[in-house]
């Protein structure tokens, strides 16, 4: 099509016409992934040079507010063949993705006579506009991601109809009109909530492909069995009891999937249909007698226990309550889910990509991930965690309830709160929790998963300011409050107000000067970030000891501070202070951390920022030891000073080693490392390896731990090899205040500490030209190339040591015969770690000439469970790919050298 528009855009950006005219090809508009794609629409649609009956194909956004408008004059492109008001463009807060705003049709739109494709997928749809059902040559019709819970009975107007998709909407019921949609090949009504079908379902002899799946059908017409030409039926993730036995003789299926339904019998011609799918239906188990009183049937929610090597589990329509052996309770509530879902879990360690601390935040317990993240549920699902989780029941109640050392000295939970934070991808948000005190549970309900961890914080107050005023108190501390005036604002606005209590001790032996003291430091956060309309009254309470009878001012001091660059301003001199016996009154007009301070120091700024991060400090001790029974198997720990003494305890009949080290100070979430030193090495690469120093981040309420093992080039045959390991910093804060390094010593000013080891005479290891316990010396062993990544025989040792009571299922999945397993088991019976090695290296020195060994090798460690030994696999891997291409950058060698060639050059080098 030739010139459907000649561009005039009078009162527009010059630019503007041609950015649009690059959506335009020949008979096709396509705005739906334009910004302001509806504006421009319009633009086009008065355009006198428009010639709209010429359009054939057009796609718009419907997130797009301009949408409405849109609709008006959509019917005078009368030639349209082709319209996509799809939504779905935008995500949420939480990744989710938006409905359209669609909810109606203009009736208009029935003069749209030549429409054949119509798509108003991910929209806000209730039910289906009258004037679709008049577009009688439409052929294809999707309304997928809506809220649809029922069709009309003119759907049968739509003759030539070919394709109707209709998922993921709320229907309940289909009409029995829809048996004359003659010429209909594809239907597709799954994630719905269909319990019935229409016998008039059977009329859809064009029918090759129906989809049922995700809808609560206990039984289907034995009319289906008349859908002479479908191939491909889904009815998974059903309540079917029974199918029609002539689906068996259909004669163009090619695919029956009936998995995850009830089928406790299925007729043999059903059993033996070469295409039939039947996985997850309870084939063959008898129904349980149902329980019952007074002939009504009690219903209780099934409860599912599962142990620590599970990783999902299934929900159905009826609701459950799931145990994990760590105290994580689910509870899904009857309806939760239209259709049987699995949901997998799985607990993980500390990490920065999903766990965000705020300044004075403590992580309460390891992220609890919930998979499928994308899934929306019906009804809200409770969530428990239990926080402290590294401590027994028992020990708990004999225990005081403490948070780590924030302030210097431990703090009860009643000054702070328990939440729970969710991570969504992108954003971290706190959810409305219940805390059980008595059994350490912080409880929530989420309408759908991600990642949740448990975390203390500050307690949060918030008000909603409205322009009439608002006046906000402290649940903390009483004596601090917020006086908005009339006028402050004219849209309401979310105030939240954190206060942190400081220890007047703490803090005169933080600053040096037994005559200061200060105020709680306040917090304060809005949702806008406009100034106030007019100032807005604080009122702290002055510093202990000080009155305003006995009041000094020239030593008063009011610090302003910014939460993101921690620096403080003194900002007496800008504000006028209204000084009670036991108050101070100040105005603002914009909010972020305030702190009054009576204090006879200079240059308050540097010292108060000095002071803030003192007080975020952790007091811990540093632990090495050494495993009786394997002394190369080094376990490094970082301890929280409350904790080391119940540490001790628990590790003493398993290792031994020296005593803990002194006290030192880390910020939470603070990133340090270990490193051995004279004679002792790492026994092999590790992803989390720095230039040889183990890398740790620090959280007090977490176990900082490590297990490495070490080893020495020193001959160990005739004497023992001894050596240390030291403690040191990583990433140090910029600020970081100068009490914190005055416990160091040495020339390194990242030092911290330093524990001694010692490696015994060498004994029978497994290793290069060492024997193994059978006497027989071991020939070198790798697996893989240098160019695709190899493992040297250190790293199967380091990966053997990591093996568990699984290691009979790994060699399983490795392919080792059961007899095998049983030699090696008989042989070794006595010693766990002896069959471990057995086995790996076994199954390693048969397949170590295969060029997919270790890949192998990562599957099987999956498949078994121990996906944390194949992300270590794959890591090391990775680092032997970039060690090798450093080389070969090193060398100079180009790549039309030969494998051979490199080597060569190599061990030239």
């Amino acid at each position: 099509m030739e010139h459907i528009l000649d561009p005039l855009w009078e009162g527009t950006d010059a630019e503007e016409p041609a950015s649009y005219l690059q959506h335009l090809a020949d008979n096709r508009i396509t705005l739906d992934i334009v910004p302001n794609g509806c504006r421009f629409f319009l633009q086009l649609t008065n355009d006198p040079r428009c010639h709209r009956e010429l359009v054939e194909f057009l796609r718009l956004n419907t997130n797009d507010p301009l949408i409405p408008q849109a609709l008006d004059v959509l019917h005078s492109y009368t030639g349209l063949k082709s319209l996509v008001l799809k939504g779905g463009h935008e995500l949420d807060e939480c990744g989710k993705t938006k409905s359209g705003l669609l909810t109606s049709l203009p009736s208009e739109l029935c003069s749209l006579s030549n429409l054949h494709h119509l798509d108003l997928s991910f929209n806000s749809l209730t039910e289906l506009p009258l004037c679709v059902t008049s577009l009688s040559c439409l052929s294809s019709l999707l309304l997928c991601y809506n809220q649809i819970g029922t069709l009309p009975d003119t759907i049968s107007n739509l003759r030539n109809l070919e394709l109707l998709s209709m998922m993921f909407n709320l229907l309940s019921v289909i009409p029995g009109e829809i048996g004359q949609l003659r010429k209909l090949k594809r239907l597709d009504l799954s994630e719905n909530k269909l319990e019935t079908l229409p016998e008039t379902i059977g009329g859809l002899q064009e029918c090759t492909e129906l989809d049922l799946s995700g809808n609560c059908l206990m039984e289907l017409p034995e009319t289906m069995c008349h859908l002479v030409s479908l191939q491909q039926l889904h009815l998974h993730s059903n309540l079917l009891i029974s199918v029609p036995v002539g689906l068996a003789v259909l004669p163009f299926l090619k695919r029956l999937d009936l998995k995850n339904n009830q089928l406790r019998y299925v007729p043999e011609e059903i059993m033996n249909c070469p295409c039939v799918h039947l996985q997850g239906n309870p084939i063959g188990i008898a129904e349980p007698t149902p329980s019952t009183e007074d002939q009504v049937p009690v219903l209780k929610s099934k409860e599912i226990y599962l142990t620590s090597e599970d990783k999902s589990f299934l929900v159905t329509p009826d609701g459950c309550r799931v145990f994990l052996p760590w105290g994580l309770q689910f509870c899904f509530p009857h309806g939760a889910v239209s259709s049987n879902v699995t949901i997998y879990f799985q607990i993980l360690p500390p990490d920065r990509e999903h766990v965000k601390l705020g300044h004075h935040d403590v992580l309460l317990s390891y992220t609890l991930e919930l998979q499928p993240h994308d899934i929306q549920f019906n009804q809200d699902v409770e969530i428990c965690i239990p926080y402290f989780v590294k401590q027994s029941m028992r020990r708990r109640k004999q225990e005081s309830l403490e948070v780590p050392t924030i302030l210097g000295t431990p703090r009860t939970l009643r000054k702070r709160e328990v939440v729970i934070r969710t991570y969504s991808g992108e954003d971290w948000t706190d959810l409305a929790t219940t805390s059980c005190t008595k059994r350490n549970l912080a409880i929530c309900k989420v309408p759908h998963f991600s990642w949740f961890f448990v975390v203390s914080r500050l307690v949060k107050d918030q008000c909603q300011v409205p322009k009439d005023g608002e006046v906000l108190f402290s649940s903390v501390d009483q004596n601090i409050r917020i006086e908005f005036p009339p006028g402050a604002t004219e849209e309401t606005r979310t105030i939240s107000m954190q206060v942190l209590p400081v220890s007047t001790a703490d803090f005169q032996s933080i600053t040096g000067d037994s005559q200061s003291a200060t105020s709680p430091l306040l917090c304060l956060s809005q949702s806008s970030s406009a100034n106030f309309l007019c100032p807005v009254k604080i009122q702290l309470p002055l510093p202990p000891g000080v009155t305003g009878d006995t009041l000094d001012r020239s030593r008063l001091v009011l610090l302003h501070g910014d939460p993101q660059a921690q620096n403080w301003t003194d900002i007496t001199g800008q504000v006028e202070f209204e000084i009670t016996h036991i108050y101070a009154r100040f105005q603002v007009d914009h909010f972020s951390w305030y702190w009054l301070w009576y204090t006879t120091k200079t240059y308050i700024g540097e010292i108060a920022k000095n002071v803030y991060t003192r007080l975020r400090m952790s007091q811990v001790n540093f632990v090495a030891l050494q495993r009786k029974r394997d002394p190369e198997q080094v376990l490094l720990q970082c301890v929280p000073k409350q904790k080391v003494d119940t540490t001790m305890k628990k590790l003493k009949d398993r290792y031994k080693g020296p005593e803990p080290s002194d006290l030192v100070e880390i910020v939470e979430g603070e990133q340090f490392f270990a490193a051995f030193e004279q004679g002792l090495q790492l026994h092999s690469d590790r992803p989390d390896c720095v230039n040889g120093k183990i890398s740790f981040v620090f959280y007090s309420r977490m176990k900082n731990i490590k297990e490495v093992y070490v080893t020495s080039q020193a001959d160990r045959k005739e004497k023992d090899v001894k050596g240390q390991v030291s403690f040191y910093r990583g990433s140090v804060p910029v600020a970081l205040p100068k009490e914190a390094t005055k416990h160091r010593k040495g020339p390194n000013s990242d030092w911290m500490a330093t524990l001694p080891l010692k490696l015994p005479k060498l004994k029978l290891l497994y290793g290069e030209n060492e024997k193994g316990r059978n006497g027989s010396s071991l020939p070198p062993l790798n697996l893989g190339n240098a160019e695709t990544g190899y493992l040297t025989e250190t790293n199967l040792s380091s990966i053997a040591r990591r093996i568990g009571k699984e290691w009979r299922t790994i060699g399983m999945n490795l392919d080792l015969s059961y007899g095998e397993l049983e030699r090696i088991s008989h042989n070794n019976r006595d010693d766990l770690d002896q069959q471990i090695f057995d086995m790996l290296f076994s199954w390693a020195r048969k397949n170590c000439n295969q060029q997919d060994c270790v890949q192998r090798l990562i599957e099987a460690m999956q498949v078994s469970g121990r996906q944390d030994i194949a992300e270590e696999i794959v890591a090391v891997i990775e680092l032997g790919k970039q060690k090798y291409a450093q080389s070969i950058l090193r060398l100079g060698l180009d790549q039309g050298n030969s494998s051979e060639d490199s080597a060569i050059a190599m061990s030239q080098s």
